[in-house]
């Protein structure tokens, strides 16, 4: 059996984006290429109604291309403990108001029991901070957290 695998918005956007100029976000996006072709057939990957409205948005060539990267993935649910679990998350971060997504990225991966959340998102998602706060809260509801780690972090598998 796979392990599962929760991908975060930003992995799908920097995996069909034009290569940036900025050297650190081109660089992830070629690692991005790298582990969707390499490393996450090793996995069952799963996304989210909230990734899936994130990635809709925006221009229609680029959003359509996102959403065909998703195509077959599983989708997790959000039901109410999954609500419940995501805003504990956003008040215990103390994330801003525009953030409110991440909480439920969060949430999605933990509630569903996903092995592994891969993001970018270094300061609401990935950040050792964060982290420590989301263990803490999930520990609380007597839940395990999934390992949450950028692509580079996951490459070995």
């Amino acid at each position: 059996m796979k392990a599962t695998v929760y991908i975060e918005t930003s992995v799908i956007s920097y995996l069909t984006a034009q290569i940036s100029r900025d050297l650190v976000v081109a660089a992830h996006q070629q690692l991005t290429i790298e582990w969707w072709q390499q490393a996450l057939p090793q996995f069952q990957p799963f996304v989210s109604p909230v990734v899936l409205d994130e990635i809709a948005k925006g221009d229609p060539d680029a959003a359509k291309s996102r959403m065909d990267s998703v195509a077959g993935f599983g989708i997790l649910d959000i039901s109410p403990d999954v609500r419940d679990l995501a805003e504990r998350h956003f008040a215990a971060i103390e994330l801003p108001d525009r953030a409110r997504a991440d909480a439920y990225h969060l949430a999605l991966a933990v509630w569903h029991g996903v092995d592994y959340l891969v993001t970018w998102n270094c300061t609401h998602i990935a950040g050792g901070k964060v982290k420590l706060i989301v263990q803490k809260v999930n520990a609380g509801w007597g839940i395990g957290t999934p390992i949450i780690c950028t692509l580079e972090e996951l490459m070995e598998t």
